[in-house]
Formats: structure tokens, C-alpha cells, sequence
């Protein structure tokens, strides 16, 4: 009997790819990462670790506190560029209703924790997935720098993953949603906030998040046309929100242009048929790119992760574990794709009577309708029974 350990091949090293990769050799799966970079980098942003996505780091053993940081910010809530509170929700209230707090960290340092975990030599950068083909009962992945036989593909391959394109043709891609975001991380020091919160204006948000470490998420976007990238994003960004609330001004001056990322926003224009194709399975934004209004791209990718080392764990047949994965991740993960975009056009409003009516109905909701309204996605993970 062959006794030699599943081997999988991962495409990408961002968080969902790293997620399964540690979820797969915590399951007994040797694995290895192809990441295209030349090497890790410390730019980057802050992500919002929500409690579904802790619950999941938690089904395999990696304390994401323990390797970012721990501080929380006491509350967090929604504002209005006047300052007004729309809403505010303290840290302990949502705690203890879903056992545990939402951890904002840097996610250079959390990808660099979970690099770390995985074994020596496993992380391979400067190498890209350019393919995959059949070869009996497993499939060759073909790299730029040669082949490697696997049991299992898994495309962590990005928002414009090739790997989808090459194995669904017909699906209609990527869609801009009509936002473009620019994000930071600024050291620790500077104004105290308040608390993490998001400013809601006309077309327009701000927000500022305290990450594990003491430094300083801060991300700001705007309705503008896709590819529109101003010579001069300092003033850009000081002629949208300069004139806010406090400390909006105070955190602008503080940006460094040169470690500011802007991004437009995207996701895909319809479900994927399948979250598989023979031995390759697709995970995070490869697998359903979402706007960011719910926090939750990061999070389902870490989510698809875990299900997915889950699911291969407990079947001798791949394909029947892949087929698992797919039923079990494809509803869930489209139905948040969709309610981002809903609320993304919510955020998105700029006629003024539009958005005055927004403002009202966010204050006016009761906070137990609120946070009622998490309770799918924060509460929603949840471990499949594994195939036989």
C-alpha cells in the first residue's frame, strides 16, 4: 500500500493560500507554495480577523492573537462627516455575543505568522502556477520553473486568478463596482481615536481601524471612474475629506504617499459554477471576489481554507473531497458576494436626499436588529461532515 503523504501544490501566498496550506500539512498533507513575487512584503494594509474566521484558525490550531497582537479597540461604529455617531456598538457587547472579538492586524504580519508556521522550504517565492494537467490518479502543476506532481491544485491565485480564467472561459469575470479605496498603516502615535469607525459621506467613506501591534489602519474611498489615479494623492485625499470630523484631518497628514495603496474595487459579476475542476479547487478571491463593505473577504477566504484541508482530510478520493468543498462553501460564500454589493451601494449614495435617508434608517435601527444582522456571518462558520 502506498504509504507516501498527499501532496498539494498551492498557488499564491496571500492569506487564504497560506491558510491552506498550514490547514493542509496540520491534516497531514505535504504541501508547497507558489508565490509569483520575488519574496514577502511589509507594505500592505490592515484585515479585520471577524469571529467566524477566528473560530476557523481556531478548528486548526493557530492563535492569530497570539501572532499578531491582541489589543482590541474598546467600540466601533459609523459616523457622519459632522462627526455625529449613526450607530455604535461597544467591544464587549459583541463578545459576548459571538464569544470572542474581531482582531485587526497588519496583514504583512499576519501572512508572515502563518508563513512561519508552515514547514522549512515549503514556501517557494519567485514561482508561478501556470497550469495543471491529468496524470492518471493525480495532476501535474506546471510552474515557471518546471513541474511538480500533486494530489491537489489549490488556486489562491488573486482576484484576477488565471487559474479561473483558464478553467472557466465562459464566465463573465471580473465587475468594478465604482469605487476605487486607497489604505495605509500608520505607525503607532498620533491622535487618539475613539475607537475603530467608518464616515459615511456622499459618495465618499473614511475609516480608521487600531490594529493589534498600535499601529493605525486607515482606508478612505471614493465614486470615481475605473483606472482614475491622481498625480497628487495627498491633495486628492485632503480635497475629499479634509474638511471632516475629527481626526480625519489629523490622520491625512499624517499619510505617507509613498506606503499609500490605492485599489479600485471589484468582484466577480456572477458565481463561479463550481468552486472545483478535477484536482484543482479555488479558494478566496480566486474563488469569489467580494467588495470589501462586510469585512469579509479575508475571512471567507481563511473560511474556504480550513473547510477545504477539512473536507480532503476525510476522503480517500480527492474528487470526492473537492466535490464536498464546492457544495459546501459555493452558497454561502455567493450569498455574501451579493450582500456586500448591497451594501455597497448603500455606502455609495450621493444624492443628498438619498443619503440623508440612509443616515436616518442607520439610526434608527435597534441594536439588537444590528446585530441580528451579523449573526450569519459571524456566527456561519461552521466544520461540513466529512466525505466517506
Amino acid at each position: 500500500m502506498d504509504k507516501r503523504p498527499r501532496h498539494a501544490v498551492v498557488a499564491g501566498a496571500g492569506i487564504g493560500g497560506l491558510t491552506a496550506a498550514l490547514a493542509l500539512h496540520r491534516r497531514g498533507w505535504r504541501v508547497t507554495v507558489c508565490e509569483r513575487a520575488a519574496g514577502p512584503t511589509s507594505a500592505g494594509a490592515g484585515i479585520v480577523l471577524a469571529p467566524n474566521a477566528l473560530r476557523a484558525l481556531e478548528a486548526i490550531g493557530f492563535d492569530a492573537g497570539r501572532a499578531s497582537g491582541r489589543a482590541v479597540p474598546s467600540a466601533m461604529g459609523l459616523r457622519r462627516p459632522d462627526g455625529t455617531w449613526l450607530v455604535r456598538a461597544d467591544t464587549a457587547a459583541l463578545t459576548a455575543r459571538y464569544g470572542r472579538p474581531s482582531l485587526a492586524v497588519h496583514r504583512a504580519a499576519f501572512a508572515g505568522a502563518l508563513a512561519e508556521a508552515l514547514p522549512e522550504g515549503a514556501l517557494r517565492y519567485g514561482t508561478a502556477v501556470t497550469g495543471a494537467d491529468p496524470d492518471g490518479g493525480r495532476t501535474v502543476v506546471r510552474t515557471d520553473a518546471g513541474e511538480l506532481p500533486a494530489d491537489l491544485l489549490v488556486a489562491a491565485d488573486g482576484i484576477h486568478s488565471p487559474l479561473r480564467l483558464r478553467h472557466f472561459p465562459d464566465h463573465p469575470g471580473l465587475r468594478y463596482s465604482g469605487e476605487t479605496a486607497w489604505r495605509t498603516v500608520l505607525p503607532a502615535g498620533g491622535p487618539a481615536l475613539p475607537g475603530a469607525f467608518e464616515t459615511w459621506g456622499r459618495g465618499r467613506r473614511f475609516g480608521a481601524v487600531p490594529l493589534a501591534d498600535g499601529r493605525l489602519y486607515a482606508y478612505a474611498t471614493a465614486v470615481v471612474p475605473e483606472g482614475h489615479r491622481p498625480a497628487d494623492v495627498p491633495g486628492e485625499l485632503r480635497d475629499r475629506f479634509g474638511d471632516w470630523h475629527d481626526p480625519v484631518p489629523a490622520l491625512l497628514a499624517r499619510f505617507d504617499p509613498g506606503a499609500v495603496l490605492q485599489h479600485d474595487l471589484y468582484d466577480l459579476a456572477g458565481p463561479l459554477p463550481r468552486l472545483h475542476d478535477g484536482r484543482t479547487a479555488w479558494v478566496g478571491d480566486a474563488a469569489h471576489a467580494m467588495t470589501p463593505h462586510l469585512g469579509q473577504g479575508g475571512c471567507q477566504a481563511i473560511e474556504d481554507a480550513v473547510v477545504l484541508a477539512h473536507l480532503a482530510a476525510g476522503a480517500d478520493a480527492v474528487p470526492a473531497a473537492l466535490a464536498a468543498y464546492s457544495r459546501a462553501r459555493l452558497a454561502r460564500t455567493d450569498a455574501i458576494r451579493l450582500r456586500a454589493r448591497r451594501a455597497g451601494r448603500v455606502t455609495m449614495l450621493s444624492h443628498p436626499l438619498a443619503v440623508a435617508a440612509r443616515d436616518l434608517a442607520v439610526r434608527l435601527l435597534p441594536d439588537r436588529a444590528a446585530q441580528h444582522a451579523l449573526d450569519d456571518l459571524y456566527d456561519g462558520f461552521a466544520l461540513p461532515e466529512q466525505p466517506e
